[in-house]
């Protein structure tokens, strides 16, 4: 289900905050998850390489809408609804 575009908080892991000021949420006026990076993306540039490289979903990026993975949804065409949440996590590696 396709929702119009409406205003969703990105949640900003502290990882890449100090790309964006320290922040740790922004808001974006989006419809699908690809539109909301590419709108924070287009606000913060050098958010670009860590969290839309290649237009793509990293795999090295977890990305949540209102708790669930996009990965078991439709990816970045995943729809948001205007309020949604969307969560970016970083993967975390080691043993």
């Amino acid at each position: 289900m396709k929702y119009a575009r409406g205003v969703s908080t990105v949640r900003i892991p502290p990882v890449l905050r100090p790309e964006i000021g320290g922040r740790r949420s922004v808001d974006v006026d989006a419809s699908t998850v690809r539109d909301a990076l590419e709108r924070l993306v287009g606000d913060f540039p050098s958010l670009g390489p860590r969290v839309l490289p290649d237009g793509t979903l990293p795999a090295f990026v977890n990305i949540f809408v209102d708790g669930d993975d996009v990965r078991m949804l439709d990816g970045l065409d995943t729809s948001v609804r205007p309020e949604s949440t969307i969560l970016l996590l970083p993967a975390v590696a080691g043993g």
